[in-house]
């Protein structure tokens, strides 16, 4: 590992972080920040707090998107560590597995935080929110106003995050001693043909599902529009809860009840503990943000 570490600096022309060896640079402060798909209100909203807390430190922020592809995320890393950044904050594709790349960052001394989809805690800080907390309290929700038969339409089961908000839904079906439908619990690609695809499926059904929480924005308004599609009421018919961070969750028809993230403060969150890391703190932290549960009429058969 350590000479594969040393052709890696040498092939990137690596050098070590001046300010962590106690020397002083003239060079601008740079983090990168790698995003997973930077169109979602989400991934926007935790870029503009780490560029809101890293601006009021002195410090600049390039970003890189992955377009959930794992090579893409790798390569994303390679440029940073060619770039000499003072740290590196990332949220993994959701392809990505193999976690070798960041390995290699940690054992060449570049200071690197997760943010929402996780790995290697034990390594690296991280900032992720309650989604298991968020889902059981939506998934409450949906019963205590009726639903019965709530679907889960998730992402890759290896993602951390999905792990979290499937675990809250679940809890709460066994809560309410509502036996587990394993055919309503959806967990495929993050796209948002793939999920409108799924949800058509669920819903072509005899014993359809009456309500949904969905996982992030995209595969709620995909979810959303395949509802509509099908000429069924929301909520009527079908109830629907999504994780989404947008503004716009507020003025489609019937307005959205949405889980919303506060991906601000992740973002800033995430920057805090970066710069606490390039400073020379070498804990290991573990942040958990409050989700925020907006009900509203997508949701509320009563």
């Amino acid at each position: 590992m350590k000479q594969k570490v040393q052709a890696l600096a040498k092939k990137l022309n690596y050098r070590p972080n001046p300010f962590a060896q106690g020397l002083r640079s003239e060079a601008p402060k740079v983090i990168g920040v790698v995003l997973p798909n930077l169109v979602t209100h989400y991934y926007a909203g935790v870029l503009d707090g780490i560029e809101d807390y890293a601006t009021k430190n002195g410090y600049s922020v390039i970003s890189s998107n992955s377009h959930e592809d794992h090579l893409r995320e790798e390569k994303a890393v390679d440029n940073f560590v060619s770039m000499h950044v003072e740290g590196i904050i990332a949220c993994l594709a959701q392809d990505t597995v193999d976690y070798s790349h960041f390995v290699e960052i940690n054992q060449m001394g570049i200071p690197l935080v997760f943010f929402a989809r996780t790995c290697m805690q034990d390594t690296f800080s991280s900032v992720t929110g309650d989604g298991d907390v968020a889902a059981q309290k939506a998934t409450q929700h949906l019963i205590e106003t009726g639903s019965r038969r709530i679907a889960f339409l998730g992402g890759p089961n290896h993602l951390d995050m999905v792990q979290r908000r499937k675990h809250g839904y679940l809890e709460a079906l066994r809560d309410n001693k509502i036996k587990i439908d394993r055919s309503l619990v959806v967990c495929g690609k993050i796209d948002y043909d793939e999920a409108r695809e799924s949800t058509l499926q669920l819903l072509g059904r005899e014993d359809r599902p009456d309500a949904i929480l969905a996982f992030n924005d995209i595969v709620t308004y995909a979810a959303f529009d395949a509802i509509k599609t099908m000429g069924l009421r929301i909520p009527q018919d079908v109830a629907i809860i999504g994780f989404t961070d947008g503004d716009t969750s507020a003025h489609v028809t019937p307005k959205l009840s949405a889980i919303m993230d506060q991906a601000h403060k992740q973002g800033a969150k995430a920057c805090e503990l970066l710069l606490r890391r390039i400073k020379g703190d070498t804990k290991i932290y573990r942040e958990v943000v409050p989700m925020i549960l907006k009900i509203r009429e997508s949701s509320d058969k009563r």
